[in-house]
């Protein structure tokens, strides 16, 4: 495969990852992290029981973490593709090598996050089923939430790294 063909790939490849992380960020990962906070809020100050302060408590930190996390992915990213094209365009193979080890950590790092999203659901249920604490039974179901919700966003993010890393691969290789 020509050069050309692999860059215009990879370009393209690039812009839809960074769209895709970019609409993730922005539209789910950073209003759900904002709702978390108020729903967290809302249970803290208004729901006096153990069973709405157990919930209260994970709302309140995975929303600060997600409205954290969606801010600074959503607004950072804009930027991040201005610098990897301009680097293309200055000096793409180096780019291109940066950029593959940039996504090999990425990559890397999802077994981490699947037992990471795991062990919160397993602390959760056992929290819910083994317990008989209200505190700790609406703590565990807040801990099986964000479990799903961490085990969606990271597997449309993981399926979003494949074609990239497979055209920085190719580019990669046809760059030689």
């Amino acid at each position: 495969m020509p050069a050309t063909d692999a860059t215009l790939q990879l370009l393209e490849a690039m812009h839809i990852y960074f769209q895709g992380e970019k609409t993730e960020a922005l539209v789910f990962i950073l209003p759900l992290g904002l709702l978390s906070l108020v729903f967290g809020g809302w249970l803290f100050t208004d729901g006096g029981s153990g069973f709405a302060r157990g919930v209260a408590i994970p709302f309140l930190l995975m929303g600060l973490v997600m409205s954290a996390v969606g801010a600074t992915v959503g607004l950072r990213t804009p930027a991040q593709v201005a610098a990897l094209e301009s680097a293309m365009h200055s000096d793409a193979p180096a780019a291109r090598a940066a950029e593959v080890t940039r996504m090999t950590k990425v990559n890397g790092a999802w077994k981490f996050y699947l037992a990471v999203w795991a062990a919160f659901a397993v602390a959760g249920i056992a929290l819910r089923f083994a317990t008989h604490s209200d505190f700790l039974q609406g703590l565990g179901i807040a801990l099986v939430f964000f479990a799903g919700v961490g085990l969606l966003v990271d597997g449309f993010a993981e399926r979003r790294t494949h074609p990239y890393t497979e055209a920085l691969t190719a580019a990669q290789s046809a760059g030689k």
